[in-house]
């Protein structure tokens, strides 16, 4: 392959240092020989002769055509290489490529550097599988047939009631996402959800759409919806539904605020009472277990006092069968002695005629208490009263002779 010349380059270079620098000459400089001369420079260098700038070498194509043949076709290399190279793509963190052959779905591809095979025969799309997207559901707009929002629906026991919610979604199967969902992604996901929440409104309560279960429809929506997307396969996963606004109508709203405060001041009544009574029953409870303790100890304490009293009387009976006199004194001793435990016993000197001596003895007895003197005190006053001593044994020997003669009978 020949090359440029030394001379036919420095004379190229000095032509277009002139018609850079506009030196000597000061006319117009010569185009076509500018042409003419690089097309000659360029024939040289791919080949165009051996003999000097323009020389042919014995070749007959000429020069210039067969430069651009060879221009032409580096151009169109040059253009195949960047077709070729119009191919490759990249897919982030988080995205799916799907890529189609003629429009058909061919295959997905996951993140990192990607190729295809180029315009017209393949495309690519690239969809966020890891955005959540939001739809809004519940058009304020008031429809004129009925002069109700759009939003509004028809609970069980046929109140109207208007709701406003938010779902927010992510794609699950790209291709899914992309080819089966009629119109966007969006409409479906609005239209699903408007199924969805009039078939959970009418079969609910007013008062359960309103206050009572607001978070349960909420959770209701989300898996009543994700069913209706998974049977249409649209490749979407329903991740949340916010309420927005759950109100009744306007021309009926005050109504409902007055019967729902109503209803609360009877639920704060209600937990008074119940409040109360759970102070009030236990108290009552305690009291009547206590009082059955106490009676049942009553019994017990009675019944056992009778069994003794039996018991005792059972075997005072056998030994009065034995010696019923003796028996009889003694029953008589006990019972005096215990009669006189608890009663002010007062010693009366009656064989004189002085005035009547009252000698509380149980006082004197108290006052001594454990002194030395008690007993020799105790003794003089039995020595005063002679007659009480005696009258007491009249009385004993009286019934003594009583008891024999009952004996004896």
């Amino acid at each position: 392959m020949n090359h440029f010349q030394p001379g036919a380059m420095q004379g190229f270079k000095r032509r277009l240092g002139r018609l850079l620098s506009n030196g000597r000459n000061d006319g117009p400089p010569d185009l076509d020989e500018l042409w003419r001369d690089f097309n000659r420079r360029l024939s040289g260098l791919f080949g165009g002769g051996k003999g000097g700038a323009g020389g042919s070498g014995g070749n007959d194509t000429p020069p210039g055509l067969k430069g651009a043949g060879v221009g032409a076709s580096l151009v169109g290399g040059l253009v195949v290489l960047i077709w070729l190279f119009s191919g490759f793509f990249t897919v982030q963190e988080g995205q799916q490529g799907v890529i189609t052959t003629f429009g058909k779905y061919s295959r997905t591809v996951d993140a990192g550097f990607q190729w295809r095979l180029p315009y017209p025969f393949q495309a690519n799309e690239i969809v966020s599988v890891t955005q959540l997207q939001q739809v809004d559901v519940g058009d304020t707009s008031i429809v004129p047939s009925t002069g109700l929002r759009d939003s509004s629906m028809l609970t069980e026991d046929e109140n109207i009631v208007d709701i406003q919610f938010a779902v927010q979604y992510a794609v699950k199967d790209a291709r899914d996402y992309l080819f089966n969902n009629a119109g966007t992604p969006d409409i479906s996901v609005t239209l699903a959800a408007e199924s969805a929440v009039r078939e959970i409104v009418g079969r609910s309560k007013v008062d359960a759409v309103l206050y009572q279960q607001r978070d349960a429809i909420a959770a209701e929506l989300v898996q009543s919806i994700q069913t209706q997307l998974d049977r249409l396969k649209a490749g979407i996963v329903v991740k949340s539904v916010n309420m927005r606004s759950v109100q009744p109508p306007e021309q009926v709203q005050g109504a409902f605020e007055d019967a729902f405060k109503a209803g609360t001041d009877a639920e704060t009544l209600k937990n008074q009472a119940q409040a109360y009574a759970n102070n009030v029953i236990p108290a009552a409870q305690g009291d009547a277990a206590r009082l059955l303790a106490e009676a049942e100890g009553y019994k017990a304490s009675v019944v056992a006092t009778a069994e003794g009293d039996a018991e005792r009387f059972t075997s005072v009976l056998a030994e009065y069968k034995k010696a019923p006199g003796v028996t009889r004194d003694r029953i008589y001793l006990d019972t005096m002695r215990q009669i006189f435990k608890s009663v002010t016993k007062v010693m009366v000197d009656s064989r004189n005629g002085s005035s009547l001596l009252y000698l509380p003895l149980d006082k004197l007895l108290q006052q001594s208490g454990a002194s030395a003197g008690a007993a020799p005190a105790a003794a003089a006053v039995t020595s005063v009263d002679p007659t009480v001593a005696g009258s007491g044994s009249d009385r004993s020997r009286g019934n003594d002779s009583r008891g024999r003669d009952r004996d004896g009978r």
